[in-house]
């Protein structure tokens, strides 16, 4: 309808029987819209259950043992590469037992190994440095930025598309 005065809106509401519902005041002038108040009510109810359903968002877990072979590092990279493309956290830990311990430095090679695998696939950023437990490390990464030169590219196609 284009920009319309307060009063002539709500007269043409009014002749429909319809209300005046405010869509946004974050512009100026508020966009508004005529229909049902109720029923947009329950559209925007819908709309929210329906995203409280998404996936992606949490954390998921990824355990690595001591011993693990470098192509079981790779395998639960890949697992790990995924969860970070639906939009989840990977918390990676690796725990120590009995004598084990005694081999922290160890320990720390196998997760700069996972960690080295998984950044070759998709940029990572740990949010914090390694936990140091008694008989755990604990590491969470979540997926890093595009780098500027990956951005222009991704920006490129668009505009091309």
């Amino acid at each position: 309808m284009g920009i319309v005065s307060l009063e002539q809106a709500l007269k043409m509401s009014s002749e429909r029987g319809l209300d005046l519902i405010q869509i946004t005041d974050k512009v100026s002038p508020p966009i508004c819209k005529i229909g049902d108040y109720g029923k947009y009510l329950y559209q925007l109810k819908k709309k929210e259950k329906k995203q409280s359903h998404q996936k992606g968002g949490g954390i998921k877990g990824v355990r690595i043992k001591f011993n693990t072979s470098p192509h079981d590092i790779e395998i639960k990279a890949n697992q790990a590469y995924k969860f970070l493309k639906q939009g989840n956290k990977i918390k990676v830990e690796l725990r120590l037992r009995g004598r084990e311990k005694a081999l922290r430095p160890h320990a720390d090679e196998q997760i700069k190994k996972f960690v080295e695998i998984l950044g070759s696939q998709i940029p990572i950023e740990t949010e914090l440095p390694p936990k140091k437990l008694p008989n755990i490390l604990i590491l969470i990464i979540k997926r890093g930025q595009k780098n500027a030169a990956e951005k222009k590219k991704g920006e490129d196609k668009e505009v091309v598309s």
